[in-house]
């Protein structure tokens, strides 16, 4: 069998020109990163905005395990699926960040029959969009330290400076740090650290601005700390955020790329879900929606994080939301949550299974409460059999979804075609009555405590003292309103990594809040979360490899 790289590596592309054509792109639009990608001028929506808008399908998956669910995957097949039933579609997919391709993830371009080309590209450097976004917070960060070291005429207290630095890399070594050492020469001796590149409030402000206006003014908006009397001191006070745009501009403009079997895929910014707002520019989604019938795009882990946040922030602001969603689970996984070890997942278990399906049947209830219509996506396997097929089915259909098989590692698109009429079928049903969770004007505790209570599952949510104390300054300062984007583990329902299925009987720890003013939200920290992952014990850095041609090895 061969694996997602060597298949990808057989692959024959087409020249990007001849998929912008196929979306009717026009060449002055269209910004060439080489033969098989390129950005397209993000201008060329204002040509599109007389056009209306197709369908806005989402996919989310149940709650994360080692046996894998293939969120992206479905998403690649899906899409390819409709296209080969006649139908006008195109994918949005975030940009993967180097930290987790070279540490427990591997690459996440898709995978076997189903994946966005070129894949190395796509998981390594791509268009720069990350790095851009990297060298972007860091200019505020060394502006801030140059700030203090020149006179501090704005009275920036070194001790409440919540601006840190980023890298696109797991590095936990530099989760603290104690920066500005060796003298006067070197800067104000001050703690600090790191936080990977894809969780910084640049990366969100990218994803989420409307056009390169409102993208510096978002920027100038960014709160770094606060003045020894408490006031906020922002990117527009230090007089960064025009050169943060400069740096930003090209970014700005969505990556057009293309599946195996030639479908387009706009590939454009890259937020992780766990601990910001996990889907890819809302540019993106635009364009994608003005070009084509039906576009299909993915939200970070599973429905209590990105498919939340979707819902909660990114539809509120973009003015979109989805016409179905779509709920990647598998057999393996769901035995994982009912207590199977990653070893036996090839044996029948029913009984495990049967009480893994209360891990699916809460991501149905969660994705119930936004109204939209819900199809299961039970991502086949080999190992599975029939009666377990039929136990999931059972679950799913128990609780309000349609349900179908896909195939599309495999097969491709055509193993995505019971899916993809499912799909349609949920559309057409026009049963679509979306709303957010809660209303933007409720207290912040109020906003945290629904999603914990009505999301997770949980009694309640504790806070430290440093969170109440942060929530009330907050509320104070005028940010009251903003939405909130929960940070917590992706790997349960609970801030606990080590509770699967649908625990009960629990509460959500909120050890932290962080205002991102300039992206438009309030990032509560719970658990024991960390905005800067680090590397497992066996990364995958230790297999990847490049040979004597340049073809890379082993990057998933």
């Amino acid at each position: 069998m061969l694996s997602d790289i060597q298949i990808a590596q057989k692959a024959e592309l087409k020249p990007i020109g001849e998929i912008a054509e196929k979306l009717g792109i026009p060449e002055k639009y269209l910004i060439p990163y080489g033969h098989t990608k390129a950005k397209v001028d993000l201008r060329y929506l204002d040509e599109l905005s007389d056009r209306p808008d197709g369908k806005l399908v989402l996919v989310t998956a149940t709650t994360p395990t080692p046996a894998g669910e293939g969120k992206t995957t479905t998403t690649i097949g899906l899409t390819q699926a409709m296209v080969q039933m006649g139908k006008s579609a195109m994918l949005c997919l975030r940009e993967p960040s180097l930290g987790p391709c070279f540490g427990v993830k591997g690459g996440a371009a898709g995978g076997g029959y189903s994946q966005v080309l070129p894949m190395e590209d796509i998981n390594l450097h791509f268009t720069g969009d990350i790095h851009a976004v990297s060298t972007a917070h860091n200019l505020l960060s060394a502006m801030i330290d140059n700030h203090l070291q020149q006179g501090n005429e704005l009275g920036i207290d070194p001790r409440r400076i919540t601006w840190r630095r980023v890298v696109d890399m797991n590095d936990r070594a530099l989760r603290h740090a104690v920066i500005g050492l060796g003298g006067k020469p070197h800067g104000i001796p001050r703690e600090s650290g790191f936080d990977i590149s894809v969780s910084s409030e640049v990366m969100a402000i990218l994803c989420l601005a409307r056009d390169l206006k409102d993208l510096k003014e978002r920027l100038g908006r960014i709160v770094i700390g606060y003045t020894w009397s408490g006031d906020a001191v922002t990117a527009a006070d230090l007089k960064a955020h025009g050169a943060m745009a400069a740096l930003l501009k090209d970014a700005l403009n969505p990556n057009l790329v293309q599946t195996i079997e030639h479908v387009p895929a706009f590939v454009h910014g890259g937020p992780f879900a766990n601990i910001a707002h996990g889907t890819n520019s809302i540019t993106a989604t635009k364009m994608a929606l003005k070009l084509t019938d039906y576009a299909v795009v993915e939200a970070g882990f599973a429905s209590d994080l990105g498919a939340e946040k979707f819902m909660d922030i990114v539809s509120r602001h973009a003015g979109f939301h989805p016409d179905a969603v779509v709920l990647v689970t598998t057999v393996r996984a769901l035995k994982m949550h009912g207590g199977v070890a990653k070893g036996d997942l090839g044996k029948e278990n029913l009984e495990a299974l049967r009480k893994g399906a209360e891990n699916l049947e809460a991501h149905i209830d969660i994705l119930s409460r936004y109204d939209v219509p819900v199809v299961v996506a039970l991502n086949r396997f080999t190992s599975d059999t029939e009666a377990e097929i039929e136990a999931v089915r059972v679950a799913a259909e128990r609780h309000g979804a349609r349900i179908a098989l896909s195939e599309v590692w495999e097969k491709g698109g055509a193993g995505g075609i019971d899916l993809a009429e499912a799909v349609l079928e949920a559309i057409e049903s026009g049963k679509n009555g979306y709303h957010p969770l809660y209303r933007l004007e409720l207290p912040i505790r109020e906003k945290i405590e629904t999603i914990a209570k009505d999301v997770y599952g949980a009694d309640g949510v504790d806070y430290t003292d440093a969170a109440a104390r942060t929530i009330v300054e907050l509320e104070e300062k005028g940010f009251g309103n903003l939405p909130v984007c929960m940070a917590k583990t992706q790997m349960s329902l609970t801030d606990d990594p080590l509770k699967k299925g649908r625990p009960r009987g629990f509460r959500i720890n909120v050890r932290e809040v962080r205002l991102s003013a300039g992206a438009g939200f309030i990032v509560p920290i719970c658990g024991s979360i960390m905005t800067m992952p680090g590397l497992p014990k066996k990364p995958a850095a230790e297999v990847i490899d490049v040979d004597d041609e340049g073809h890379i090895l082993n990057l998933f």
